[in-house]
């Protein structure tokens, strides 16, 4: 325990309270308990041993006070190693590791520990005054240094973070946005606290809310209370006072007495409950209501939740488990409305606790005996009622008001409307919460008032129904929101007959929005000619947390004259006032919401850190001490003491009040006769740079921009999401109908013009969908945080979308200075002085494997198969299955050899071909390809594989033929019957010349004739045979083998996979280039296995075949591709149990190699060891092999050796061209795997890709190779073989710079393992990075196609594949969407955001595709420049086309 912090002197603690500290220590060090939790559970442990100073730890205290480097303790006692000291630099406050108090209670010293990385479970250092070994043990410990170092280990936690092990460098990266220094500073006095008009409690007026109801429910029953109007705007129901009284105490009664659980009552005083009444019923919520305040019950009024999957409903679910909520009021209607379960209950929604339901209309209710009476006392501090608030991130927490602050909020309304009995007030608002509950529910009881309740439905219908109301019934008060005398205005023409000169008060109860001026001055225009006079117009400004802030009154209630600010939104973004003028388009015109409430001080704080005290002419966050205000948010300690307790500061630090203040959310400033100004939400304020923008004043910009012609409704939501470190501005918008691409286009640029020009920022994503798709509030609103939640996600299917990254993103890195190269001389001094060896490793030595009396023997592959068919004639080399499984063609040693003869015969006679004629052999894949290439070799030409062109596509696969043929000057055609009546098809016309085909020979029905003589090279260094490729650049490339080269490329593969004749392999790999050609060619009859031939086209129409072939055979050793495994991996993933009840089983695998030439595809590989461990398939048996032009096959597993190594490399640090190794999941970590091992007889070194220079170990070069199978060089037609010269013939310009090598032209690191291989040796593993020719230079720096394409990837579930190249500097991704159209879009901002977070880089144009449209080669690699041609050539079709701006 004492490894935990501090040394201290004193009484020992009691073994019980040490027992709970270790058992503590044990769940922190295990993560079952966060620190923050460990340090309460413990500081109550220890409270009663520890003498506090002002409540704070006296050790934390010293902690905190010496922060310098390493201080002797005052104690002579060692300092004992702390085993789990974190490094500070990780910790969130500098204070959070727990001092140590188990061994006494004197005053102490903290060490600060040197920053040190624990290696092998030693600690992170120690006190001073104790020796230590080399590893970091205390010496005087009495335990040998072996069994301490054990111990350590153990003590360390478990699962240390990750944070431990990486320092995230991106603030060192990412261009940080200097302050600007001409921004306005705010330079007014400091501000004083507000105080509000005493509140004067009235003596004639009853002495509670429950009185009043009581006292107007007896004397005056008669009396309407509400008064409920239905969609077409007739009065369904009156509420009388009376009524409202019964029915409350029927509720109050049913609720006490009648709800009963195993005879306990259900509920207890105190208890929460939920009521769930629809907007249009304002009558039985407010029976609900006051129903459960007689009963001493804590209502929570939420929404109908109208779906199972409503937006938001799961955080509603959320506040009514935490308020443990068990039972819902409602209606019958409106339990009728909800969604069911099968079982004819309301069915359980996503997130909610089990609730039961209880219909309070009438008939279900019990009238309680005469003399009933509750006791409820509704004063103090108790919970009355709890308010549902959404914040800005969607959470929904409930605001608990107590009877106290509820008395104090209806008197202090009362006093500051001076509404007086029998008053009509006409309420638009949602009765449930806030103003509409305040003035409409709670208020108007106080003052038995009649409140005329319109509800949404009717304003829908008829946005002019209030007005008509406020007439009919002579109202004197109206509660309305801007949008609503907005609408009004819209549908007013027409209507003459209308007058509102009964109105004395108009409270406008969101006129801190920044657009509810021109709602409140256009309302005037137009309505103070039937009446309306203006000092009724009263905007006011409230808040969950704090009800009423401010209000303006009347001139005969005392309130002074309106005023209006014009303020500067260049200051305003910086959080400074500064007046300008009206003409300007930039400036943001804001009225007051009046003076502050009756019994209120007011005050303006800093919105970040420590509360201080605003200047006079700066913005902030208004706050209100009253006892008027909500006083927790309800179960939620944490934030409620950050925004009820807040205790506002002078500049000096001095409280500016004993009294704890609440945060509003408001942000605003005092103006002049101490009115309250309010510019904004904290909820919607968003900082861009050093900038703060509102939300609301965005939107306001937008819809100035042709609001009604465009944005249905004028629905448009804007928020900000963190891409790269900052805040971007995504604004969404519903269009009209009717609107055309152009309109949207035009719009959208509009609206980014008037964005940039009024608030000088960008908008870095512009959406907009259809009318009516955006996810609704309750009150027909956008729901703001479904809506971000949605985008993020990519659901939220705009039909139109503008990304404007290159403007927005100003924090990208710097591009990548190169800088001069360090010399290839001074690169090896400094490996040497580093103590780093050269990156060179090799295969095994081929001379200590076997005699060269046999690798002479087989120096010609025909000399070695003519030796098998007189040797061991029947002995089989090839098997070919079809799709069903069944063996369609066997060659044995005698049958392959008198093929091979009866091609070379025809060659020479009907063909006419001498020796060193070149023939191309277009074969399907098969047994007649490999006789084809032994009658060349047999009479002495040079085989040349081509694969045949695809009788469905013969338009873009024809004219590849046709070229290999052209390029590789080939004599003769050799092919089947079928194919060479396809190459003289007219459809082939269309594609090719066929009149300039050489002589093409049909094979399938030869004579059988014997060669006179079988031809002998001269020499094994005369060309054997030409292996082209297309690149995944495009390129097209053949490569020239020499005999020596097959002979050895065969013996190499033979050691490495220990091929015998008695073995068995399967092979699913084309045949035509690379080490696919020659697996299935070359390696049976040099070696004299048995291959099992499955031609990867059989797998589309059965995708076991391969691993049914492999279990049936038994084969030891298989070869794929990736293309393949990715089949398998798609197409058998669920069907696995199938395929072990029909037998297969993979437990015989050793090796199951992949054939490549790229780098390793981790979680393939990974995926497909996962899915086939079910049948078998041992852990350790996939792996990858290596090859590329100038060596076909450089790595390779094969069956001995130690399992391919991974390991985790930086993403940024690649992009330098540097290697840096990190721990597996610290951010930007890239698994690398190992491409199996070298071959035997390969060298190979990591030279510079500029200098030539040799490089050190774990340095990122170019990987050159030395090996007797190198090809001997490029074969092209048009002689430019001197470019490539040096491909095949490249000396290093320093070290060792006789031996000849060929440059591979990929990326990759040598890396030194503790492994050992077979001799002995510390095994060496190379990794492949990726090709040259495929990397993308951007912004000084190489970027790796694939690793943008695996990020693309994750975005989103509907990516199915992903390309990327560059088009003039800009970056193009294109995504094949396998998903529904609609979906299209919402993967524009998505692909642009994960390549900006992950790979710092701005795309430039996204293209949606369908699936398939991205070109990939028989290897399964992606043709990149194929697909860029296409896109060049607007030949993709695409879904759709973003070009970020």
């Amino acid at each position: 325990m004492a490894d935990r912090g501090c040394p201290l002197e004193a009484a020992p603690l009691p073994a019980e309270v040490l027992e709970s500290l270790a058992e503590l220590e044990l769940e922190l060090s295990e993560g079952d308990i966060t620190q923050k939790g460990y340090e309460k559970k413990r500081a109550k442990l220890l409270a009663r041993y520890i003498p506090l100073i002002q409540g704070v730890d006296p050790c934390l205290q010293t902690e905190s006070r010496v922060p310098g480097p390493l201080l002797t303790a005052p104690t002579a006692k060692p300092q004992k190693p702390r085993a789990n000291s974190r490094d500070e630099r990780f910790r969130s406050d500098p204070h959070s590791a727990p001092p140590d108090v188990t061994t006494g209670l004197v005053e102490h010293s903290h060490f600060e520990r040197p920053q040190m990385a624990s290696v092998r479970g030693v600690p992170r250092g120690h006190g001073r005054n104790m020796l230590e070994t080399a590893d970091g043990v205390p010496v005087n410990s009495r335990v040998s240094s072996k069994i301490q170092q054990l111990l350590n280990t153990l003590k360390r936690p478990k699962r240390p973070p990750l944070k431990e092990f990486f320092v995230d460098d991106f603030e060192e990266l990412l261009e940080v946005q200097q302050p600007d220094p001409n921004q306005p500073k705010p330079e007014g006095e400091q501000m004083a606290v507000l105080k509000g008009e005493p509140l004067s409690v009235g003596t004639s007026g009853p002495p509670t809310l429950l009185a009043a109801l009581q006292l107007w429910g007896t004397t005056q029953p008669k009396a309407p209370c509400l008064t409920a109007l239905d969609t077409s705007g007739k009065a369904i129901c009156t509420l009388t006072y009376g009524k409202l009284w019964s029915r409350s105490l029927k509720l109050a009664y049913t609720l006490l007495s009648k709800l009963t659980s195993k005879n306990e009552p259900l509920l207890n005083p105190g208890d929460r409950v939920a009521l769930v009444f629809p907007n249009s019923d304002p009558v039985m919520f407010m029976v609900a209501f006051y129903g459960c305040l007689l009963a001493e019950l804590v209502p929570v009024p939420i929404e109908v939740p109208l779906t199972r999957k409503d937006a938001g409903s799961q955080h509603v679910g959320f506040l009514l488990g935490s308020c443990g909520v068990t039972l819902a009021l409602t209606t019958d209607a409106c339990q009728k409305g909800l969604p069911k379960a099968p079982t004819g209950e309301v069915a359980t929604f996503k997130g909610w606790p089990p609730l039961a339901w209880l219909v309070i209309d009438g008939k279900h209710l019990t009238k309680p005996p005469k003399d009933w009476y509750p006791l409820a006392q509704d004063t103090g501090s108790r919970t009355a009622y709890i308010e549902y608030k959404t914040s800005k991130d969607g959470s929904t927490v409930g605001v608990t008001v107590p009877h106290s602050s509820l008395l104090a909020q209806c008197q202090a309304l009362t006093q500051v409307c001076g509404y007086t009995e029998a008053e009509t007030l006409t309420n638009v608002l949602d009765f449930k919460r806030d103003a509409g509950l305040w003035h409409g529910v709670l208020t108007s009881v106080m003052n038995r008032m009649h409140v005329i309740s319109i509800p949404y439905a009717l304003m829908k219908v008829n946005p002019l129904s209030w007005i008509q109301k406020v007439c009919s019934y002579k109202a004197r008060a109206a509660l309305v929101k801007s949008r609503d005398m907005h609408w009004s205005l819209l549908a007013q023409r027409g209507q003459r007959d209308v007058c509102l000169s009964s109105l004395r008060m108009l409270i406008v109860a969101d006129g801190a929005n920044p657009w509810s001026i021109s709602s409140c001055d256009a309302f005037l225009n137009v309505f103070q000619s039937r009446g309306l006079r203006p000092e009724v117009i009263c905007p006011c400004a409230s808040s969950p947390e704090a009800l009423t802030v401010a209000i303006r009154r009347p001139p005969d209630l005392g309130g002074p004259p309106p005023r209006k600010a014009v303020l500067s939104m260049n200051g305003l973004s910086y959080g400074v006032i500064r007046v300008d003028t009206e003409e300007k388009l930039s400036v943001l015109t804001v009225q007051d919401v009046g003076q502050v409430m009756p019994g209120a001080s007011v005050c303006v704080v800093k919105v970040d850190g420590v509360p201080y005290l605003c200047k006079t002419d700066e913005i902030g966050e208004i706050c209100v001490s009253s006892v008027a205000t909500g006083t927790a948010y309800y179960g939620l300690l944490g934030i409620t003491k950050n925004v009820f307790e807040t205790v506002p500061v002078t500049a000096d630090g001095v409280p500016v009040s004993d009294r704890p203040f609440t945060r509003t959310g408001l942000l605003g400033f005092i103006g002049p006769e101490n009115l309250v100004f309010v510019v904004g939400k904290l909820d919607g304020l968003t900082v861009v740079g050093a900038r703060r923008h509102n939300a609301d004043d965005i939107v306001a910009t937008a819809l100035a921009v042709e609001p009604m012609k465009f944005v249905y409704r004028g629905r448009i939501a804007v928020f900000s999401v963190t891409v790269l470190h900052d805040d971007r501005i995504v604004l969404v918008a519903e269009q009209r109908p009717d609107s055309s691409e152009e309109d949207s286009f035009q719009w959208m640029s509009r609206v980014l013009q008037a964005i940039d020009s009024i608030h000088q920022v960008g908008v870095y994503c512009l959406a907009l969908v259809p009318a009516n798709t955006l996810p609704k509030a309750p009150l027909g609103g956008i729901h703001i945080s479904e809506t971000k939640q949605r985008f993020l996600e990519g659901t939220l299917h705009p039909c139109n979308v503008l990304m404007c990254p290159h403007t927005c993103v100003t924090n990208l890195p710097k591009p990548r200075q190169k800088q001069p190269e360090v010399g290839p001389a001074s690169m090896i001094v400094g490996n040497l002085v580093a103590g780093k060896r050269i990156a060179q490793a090799s295969g095994r030595e081929l001379a200590h494997l076997e005699d060269s009396d046999q690798a002479r023997k087989f120096l010609f592959l025909a000399d070695v198969l003519q030796w098998r068919a007189h040797t061991t004639p029947d002995h089989p080399l090839f098997l070919l299955l079809n799709a069903k499984g069944t063996v369609t063609s066997t060659a044995t040693c005698i049958q392959l050899h008198k093929r091979a003869e009866r091609v070379a015969a025809a060659l020479m006679e009907k063909g006419r071909l001498d020796a060193g004629d070149h023939v191309a052999l277009v074969y399907p894949p098969g047994v007649d390809l490999i006789a084809a290439f032994y009658g060349c070799l047999y009479c002495g030409c040079v085989p040349v594989t081509v694969r045949p062109p695809h009788p469905q596509n013969l338009g873009t696969t024809l004219p590849t033929v046709k070229m290999i043929v052209e390029v590789s000057k080939s004599a003769c055609v050799l092919s089947t019957q079928a194919i060479t009546r396809l190459l003289k098809s007219k459809e082939a016309a269309a594609a090719v010349d066929v009149r300039t085909w050489p002589t093409i020979l049909d094979t399938d029905d030869i004579p059988k004739k014997k060669v006179a003589s079988i031809f002998r090279p001269p020499s094994p260094d005369v060309l054997a045979y030409l292996d082209f490729s297309v690149s995944t650049t495009g390129i097209l490339a053949g490569v020239k083998m020499s005999h020596a080269a097959t002979s050895a490329l065969c013996r190499s593969i033979k050691l490495q996979c220990e091929l015998y004749p008695s073995r068995q392999i399967a092979i699913c790999l084309d045949p035509y280039c690379g080490l696919g050609f020659a697996l299935w060619c070359l390696c049976s009859v040099y070696s004299g296995h048995q291959s099992v031939l499955v031609p990867p086209l059989e797998l589309e129409s059965n995708v076991s075949l391969w691993l049914s072939a492999v279990s049936q055979y038994k084969a030891r050793v298989t070869f794929c591709s990736y293309s393949v495994m990715e089949m398998c991996t798609k197409g058998l993933g669920a069907q696995t149990g199938a395929l072990r009840m029909k037998g297969v089983n993979l437990s015989c695998v050793r090796t199951c190699m992949v054939v490549a030439e790229e780098r390793p595809r981790i979680s393939l590989t990974q995926s497909f060891s996962k899915l086939f461990k079910d049948l078998g398939l041992p852990a350790r048996a996939v792996s990858t092999t290596f090859g590329c032009r100038v060596n076909v096959a450089i790595c390779l597993q094969g069956t001995t050796g130690p399992d391919p190594t991974t390991v985790y490399v930086d993403m940024r640090a690649l992009r330098h061209d540097r290697v840096r190794l990190v721990e597996r999941g610290s951010p930007h970590s890239l698994p690398l795997m190992e491409s199996g091992k070298i071959l035997p007889g390969v060298k190979v070194i990591i030279a510079h890709t500029e200098t030539k220079g040799p490089l050190g170990d774990s340095h990122l070069g170019e990987i050159w190779v030395s090996s007797p199978h190198n090809a001997t060089g490029y074969y092209t037609v048009y002689g430019e073989e001197a470019l490539h010269a040096d491909h095949f013939s490249a000396r290093l310009s320093f070290g060792d710079t006789q031996t000849i090598w060929a440059r591979t032209g990929y990326l990759g690191f040598l890396r030194r393992t503790e492994l050992t291989d077979a001799s002995g040796e510390r095994h060496d593993a190379l990794y492949v990075v990726g090709s040259l020719d495929e990397t993308l230079e951007l912004r000084g720096m190489r970027y790796h196609p694939i690793d943008i394409e695996t990020s693309v990837i994750r975005a989103h579930r509907s990516i199915a594949e992903c390309a990327v190249f560059t088009w003039t500097n800009l970056l193009v991704v294109v995504v094949e969407l396998d998903g529904l159209e609609q979906d299209a879009l919402d993967l524009v901002a998505l692909v642009t955001n994960v390549v900006l977070e992950e790979h710092y880089l701005v795309v430039g144009v996204v293209v949606i595709v369908d699936p398939g449209v991205i070109p990939i080669n028989s290897r399964g690699e992606k043709q990149r420049m194929h697909l860029r041609d296409g896109f060049l050539a607007d030949q993709l079709d695409p879904i759709y086309v973003a070009y970020n701006m």
